[in-house]
């Protein structure tokens, strides 16, 4: 059952209070009406009953996802890499194999959902969204583009497309992928994240993660080469 907490809340407009349900965890596997109610972010509309104001809720959530064997915990713009809540690991400690994320805004948190539930490797997702990422930044000319989510996966077809937000404006722009790329990105994940893996608690696995697997793998293949060439 979803661990539910009543609150008045102050509407941001004119500070009438409101009662409003704050979900600070969800089974999405025993309650899939709140799955979709997370997604489409309607378990976190605020509407103020004095003027009609609405807003959007934001606090932290944990999404338990047991048939698929993950968890996300969104925590708004935490920067922490690695968080063990005592209280967590010791209500599921019986619990094996189960993937843990934090993620810092909606749009992760929803890309988390999305990836585990395509039965794709996040870890893997992420390396390839940086290696596309620098493609559409050398397509626009610009130095770097650093937002950007997986929100298309065809195994049939062979690829996944990405939607970053380029430009001034950061209007939305799709590049697709073949899977190839994301089938080596799990190599690289095979060799450079084997210590994470094994990390307890949640851990961020974002485009900060990437950039230094990626560092990592490339500085150890130039290593290998110089060490041939003696």
């Amino acid at each position: 059952m979803a661990n539910v907490v009543v609150k008045n809340i102050a509407c941001p407009k004119c500070s009438e209070s409101t009662e409003a349900k704050l979900y600070m965890s969800i089974n999405a596997t025993n309650e899939p009406t709140l799955r979709a109610d997370v997604l489409d972010e309607r378990l976190f509309r605020f509407r103020c009953t004095a003027c009609g104001h609405e807003a959007r809720l934001t606090y932290p959530v944990l999404y338990n996802d047991m048939r698929n064997r993950f968890m996300v915990y969104m925590i708004p713009e935490i920067d922490r890499f690695q968080l063990e809540d005592v209280e967590l690991e010791q209500k599921y400690e019986r619990l094996k194999g189960i993937r843990k994320r934090i993620a810092s805004d909606f749009n992760s948190f929803k890309e988390k959902v999305f990836i585990f539930e395509s039965g794709l490797d996040d870890m893997a997702v992420e390396i390839t969204k940086l290696v596309i990422s620098e493609m559409v930044a050398k397509k626009y000319g610009i130095p770097h583009v650093e937002e950007g989510y997986l929100s298309m996966y065809d195994r049939e077809k062979n690829t996944m497309g990405f939607t970053f937000f380029v430009g001034k404006e950061h209007e939305p722009y799709v590049q697709s992928a073949r899977l190839e790329i994301y089938g080596k990105a799990v190599t690289i994940v095979s060799e450079m994240a084997i210590k994470d893996r094994k990390l307890s608690g949640f851990i961020k696995v974002d485009r900060e993660w990437a950039q230094n697997v990626l560092y990592r793998y490339k500085r150890m293949k130039q290593l290998d080469r110089s060490a041939e060439e003696v």
